[in-house]
């Protein structure tokens, strides 16, 4: 009898040091764990998920121990292995939910760098990451008790698919936005295209993206819609490449016309543009047609614009100049005789004869 009071003491004593090292370990993670919306590391995410070890569960823990080395009657024992094991569970999808949003805000913020697009969905995301891992973890539970879960799992199979073909175009857009966010095919402050379609992104919503349009309109498109168009990115656009077609009249000599390109790189590499490459194209209607491309390593359009501009300006300026004359529309009329003679298309003025008169 005195040893086995002496086993239950020893068994309380191991279950108390195990709590204090349950909770030494959850105060440990409470200052590693961050703060929400900082950039954060795996050390932060696995802090966040070892403070939210629950007083029950390591209450449970020590109990556990304790009938367990204790030969605690069969009701006690039986009552103790049932609160456990609901402790258990419960904690595990407490820890795997910690995990999982840690991660996901660990991704999202380590390449975004903002909290803000993120904080758009985290709601959702951990609404739905609660659902489902608290849904696994009660059926879990019934199924340790002896309870028949196959009927409930069929149940929340069908209610489900009700309520997900209910509500299929909401959760359209709304996994599209999950997409937008953790795909980045691009981020708020971003210029953008698609259809024929060039805006700035105002907002990435959970329903819609609100952009602003280079014309100064307000665009709303669902996600959904907008990410199954092709979409064009000028954010990480660190150059441009730039043509020009340059038209001369029929009658430039083939000698001018051969340094034209010459000319056009000498222009574009004084004016801070990369040459590419130049050269006659073709036979217009009335013009021989020359085509100059040039490429502008600048990230700002407003800058490449203006080096456009100069370049412009430089070859109207070189060209008049050198009396290279640019082509527009224009017509030749020819006019024939019946017998087939080419004639002036008006008549002829005759020099006048000079008469001497003797006075």
């Amino acid at each position: 009898m005195s040893a086995h009071y002496i086993q239950i003491l020893i068994a309380i004593g191991a279950g108390i040091v195990i709590y204090l090292l349950l909770a030494t370990l959850k105060g440990v993670g409470k200052r590693y764990k961050g703060t929400r919306g900082d950039t954060i590391g795996y050390t932060n995410v696995l802090g966040r998920t070892v403070a939210k070890t629950t007083h029950f569960f390591m209450v449970m823990v020590s109990a556990r121990l304790v009938v367990g080395y204790a030969d605690a009657p069969p009701a006690l024992y039986r009552t103790v292995i049932f609160l456990f094991t609901i402790a258990t569970v419960l904690q595990g999808a407490i820890w795997a939910r910690e995990v999982i949003l840690g991660l996901i805000e660990r991704r999202t913020l380590a390449e975004d760098g903002q909290g803000e697009t993120l904080a758009n969905a985290m709601g959702l995301i951990r609404v739905l990451v609660t659902v489902a891992l608290f849904a696994v973890a009660a059926i879990m539970v019934l199924d340790n008790l002896g309870v028949n879960v196959t009927g409930l799992v069929a149940g929340l199979g069908i209610g489900g698919i009700a309520i997900g073909l209910a509500a299929q175009g909401i959760f359209s857009d709304l996994f599209a936005a999950l997409s937008i966010i953790f795909d980045k095919p691009f981020r708020r402050g971003e210029s953008i295209s698609y259809d024929t379609t060039t805006a700035t992104v105002e907002k990435i919503g959970l329903k819609s993206t609100r952009l602003r349009a280079l014309t100064g309109e307000k665009k709303v498109i669902s996600n959904a819609n907008l990410l199954q168009k092709e979409i064009t990115s000028y954010h990480t656009l660190d150059h441009r490449r730039l043509k020009f077609a340059i038209g001369v009249i029929y009658q430039t000599p083939p000698d001018v016309a051969e340094q034209i390109p010459d000319i056009l790189k000498g222009i574009v590499d004084d004016l801070g543009g990369t040459f590419v490459r130049s050269g006659f194209v073709g036979f217009g209607a009335s013009s021989l047609d020359f085509e100059l491309e040039f490429e502008v390593y600048l990230p700002g359009w407003d800058d490449i614009y203006k080096i456009r501009h100069n370049i412009g300006l430089a070859i109207l300026r070189q060209f008049n100049e050198r009396g290279i004359e640019f082509a527009y529309p224009t017509q030749t009329t020819f006019t024939a005789a019946p017998d087939g003679r080419m004639i002036m298309p008006y008549a002829e003025v005759q020099p006048v004869k000079r008469v001497d008169v003797e006075g």
